[in-house]
């Protein structure tokens, strides 16, 4: 990538990734999302400061962004991000509707210094009740649950998302 602001977005990336590691708040990873090249969000993880183990760089950003924005739709952003995202923190990138992700390191990057990215991406290519934790339907309530769905799609007041 040659964009100037694009490697200086990365690099912010970067420093936050340092930050969070100097002040013991979680792993190395930051991220910074922008919009028409401005910064709207940014974080950098946090799991272990606040016990919380979605408090991922990404997450953090989200909803920093989020706040800022004051909406969920964080349609017409981007994410700079020093490693390839987790299967969490993409699937509430596609929650957020981020349009594209910028990223440094990948997975086996991550998996090279001890974290599990790359064998839940592996886990996830499984059938659901073959994943290390399976996922079973509960099929004699399925139709209760539907029904709840179905209150939902019938709300007249609802918002999609």
């Amino acid at each position: 990538m040659t964009n100037p602001a694009a490697d200086d977005f990365m690099r912010r990336a970067i420093q936050l990734a340092y930050e969070g590691v100097r002040g013991g708040h979680g792993g190395p990873f930051g991220a910074v999302i922008v919009k028409d090249g401005q910064v709207v969000g940014e974080g950098h993880n946090r799991v272990l400061s606040a016990n919380d183990p979605t408090a991922h760089a990404e997450i953090t950003a989200i909803r920093a962004a989020s706040a800022n924005l004051a909406s969920f739709d964080l349609s017409g952003t981007e994410i700079y991000v020093n490693g390839m995202p987790c299967p969490m923190c993409m699937a509430a990138i596609f929650w957020a509707r981020i349009g594209r992700v910028y990223y440094a390191c990948d997975a086996a990057d991550a998996e090279s210094i001890g974290f599990d990215d790359a064998e839940f991406y592996r886990q996830l290519e499984k059938p659901p009740a073959q994943r290390r934790v399976p996922a079973l339907q509960m099929n004699t309530h399925v139709e209760a649950a539907r029904a709840c769905f179905r209150a939902w799609a019938e709300l007249e007041t609802r918002i999609r998302y």
